[in-house]
């Protein structure tokens, strides 16, 4: 029998699957015409009152440069102190409510997420991030609900049981931290923008939020339903506007408990070498959780599938563009399966429609902006111009009226180069060809090469091989997918974080995540204390 104080036990979301005909379809194609047709104003919303700036931000389709969806309101040092005075006057009020209470919000913010709001996060995730509706939907509607239900279920189990002697009652008591979260989210998945927030906020934490500048329309959706959801004032504020301001002034706050930050390596390292400047000026230790950068592998044995491991390079390296911070970018492939794989992904690749994601049909949308686009273009450029990288297939670009760089194919003749070691974030696949018999060389460029350690996958159908490789790969992925392309983790399925360069490896979607947001105290009540000073030990024999 269930315990009625406890949350109801969490599902995943089914994921839809938008047919021509579906009630899903029609609704989602209508909420993008909608959408598409209204300039929305995004404010701020700090101590639940929206804010409104004289300074506005712009925000655009990356498919179509000319729609305008919006226009956020741009805040500044001092609108982050505000959040910050009301994330600590929201405080005491939410952390002191039941555990319950609190679980009530985010389960009722997860039914609406995945019933009447679903078309519009979806739409403002293709239209802002330019998600087609597959992506949108495991992202936007199934991630987020997930995250909610699980989070919830995950914060009501994470007390141990205490030994009992005699004399005495122990217990344990879950508490939030002393002070505010800042919550840094990326502009790639919206689930991980409503979950960075959130998932301290669930366990009594109360957050100052600074999305992406490039993922503010679907921030905003976000933010309206969990206002509609009930959440209290000042639990979670919203704050948009320059990075170094917003998060700088977060960052010098004496009160500041903890950071919950996806992005890149680079931004996550200087986070922590102000917060290591600042140390002395704070009332507690911040909790610093992050999950950074990746240039995630796939490792190909003779013995492999090669139509399974076609399909998953292909869906793993260009699906949304290859901008998933787990998306595949290397692979080691040995020489004698080389030509028939390389066939394989060229002819997958002329498959792939790339363009405006309200066009069902296409695979691949644009990428995310314009120092994006001219980023991977000059990858592309250079692989052209080398003698060490040869491009195999793809490599075309155009930014006339979206930023669109199709699916690109390099062949590197050295596991060390740039192309096999540095992140990009785009839809370019890099293969390094290895010799058979000589996989234990190529497996220790593959944990060696790179100071990522994301995900990374093995495809194999000879076991003897799984075994080794997944043993010799222990510490190069904190997701390991066997005979699976890297992507594609799911709540309460495959805890996701990785080590090195990716990250503090805390596990987003799993309990572990949630023990960095709380501070358990310890209760020990004695019935019948002790009167006398002494020990039997010290009596004279």
């Amino acid at each position: 029998m269930s315990d009625p104080s406890l949350p109801p036990p969490p599902h995943n979301e089914p994921v839809r699957a938008y047919a021509p005909g579906s009630p899903e379809r029609t609704d989602l194609k209508a909420e993008l015409t909608r959408m598409r047709g209204e300039v929305a104003d995004i404010p701020m919303v700090i101590g639940g009152a929206e804010v409104r700036t004289t300074t506005q931000i712009d925000v655009r389709s990356p498919h179509d440069r000319q729609l305008l969806l919006g226009r956020a309101h741009e805040g500044s040092a001092e609108h982050a102190e505000r959040a910050i005075k009301a994330a600590l006057g929201a405080h005491p009020t939410w952390s002191s409510m039941p555990q319950r209470e609190r679980a009530g919000v985010f389960l009722r913010a997860a039914e609406l997420a995945a019933t009447t709001w679903r078309a519009r996060l979806n739409a403002a995730t293709m239209l802002g991030q330019s998600k087609t509706a597959y992506q949108a939907e495991i992202d936007s509607a199934c991630e987020l609900v997930d995250f909610w239900r699980f989070n919830v279920h995950f914060a009501s189990n994470l007390l141990e049981t205490l030994v009992q002697p005699p004399n005495t009652w122990n217990r344990m008591e879950s508490r939030p931290l002393e002070g505010f979260i800042a919550a840094i989210t990326p502009f790639n998945f919206t689930a991980i923008a409503g979950n960075l927030p959130t998932a301290p906020a669930i366990l009594g934490n109360t957050v100052v939020w600074k999305p992406s500048p490039l993922a503010l329309r679907s921030a905003h959706v976000v933010m309206s339903l969990l206002r509609e959801a009930g959440l209290p004032e000042g639990v979670v504020n919203l704050v948009m506007g320059p990075a170094e301001e917003i998060v700088g002034a977060c960052l010098d706050h004496p009160s500041l408990a903890g950071v919950h930050f996806t992005g890149s390596t680079s931004v996550f390292r200087s986070i922590f070498q102000r917060v290591g400047t600042n140390i002395a000026k704070y009332r507690s230790y911040p909790r610093l959780v992050g999950e950074t950068g990746g240039k995630d592998f796939v490792f190909a044995h003779a013995s492999a599938d090669l139509d399974a491991l076609a399909v998953a390079l292909t869906r793993g390296a260009f699906e949304f563009q290859g901008q998933k911070c787990s998306a595949a970018s290397r692979a080691y492939v040995p020489r004698s399966i080389w030509p028939s794989l390389r066939d394989r992904l060229v002819a997958l690749m002329d498959t792939i429609r790339v363009g405006d994601v309200t066009d069902f049909r296409n695979l691949m949308g644009a990428v995310i902006d314009a120092r994006a686009f001219a980023r991977h273009r000059g990858v592309i450029e250079e692989v052209k111009a080398s003698s060490a990288d040869a491009l195999v297939h793809g490599g075309k670009t155009d930014d006339e009226i979206g930023y669109f760089v199709h699916p690109t194919l390099v062949e590197s003749d050295s596991p060390r180069s740039r192309l096999m070691t540095e992140e990009f974030f785009g839809p370019i696949l890099t293969v390094w060809v290895y010799e058979d018999g000589r996989e234990d060389e190529a497996l220790t460029e593959c944990n060696e090469s790179s100071n990522y350690a994301l995900t990374g996958s093995v495809f194999a159908r000879e076991r003897v091989f799984v075994e080794r490789a997944t043993a010799r790969l222990r510490d190069a992925a904190g997701n390991f997918y066997i005979n699976d392309k890297p992507t594609g983790a799911v709540v309460g399925q495959q805890p996701f974080g990785g080590g090195r360069g990716s990250g503090t490896n805390d596990k987003a979607g799993s309990a572990l995540n949630l023990y960095r947001w709380m501070s358990p105290r310890a209760i020990k009540e004695t019935f019948v204390p002790p009167t006398e000073l002494g020990y039997p030990s010290m009596l004279e024999p």
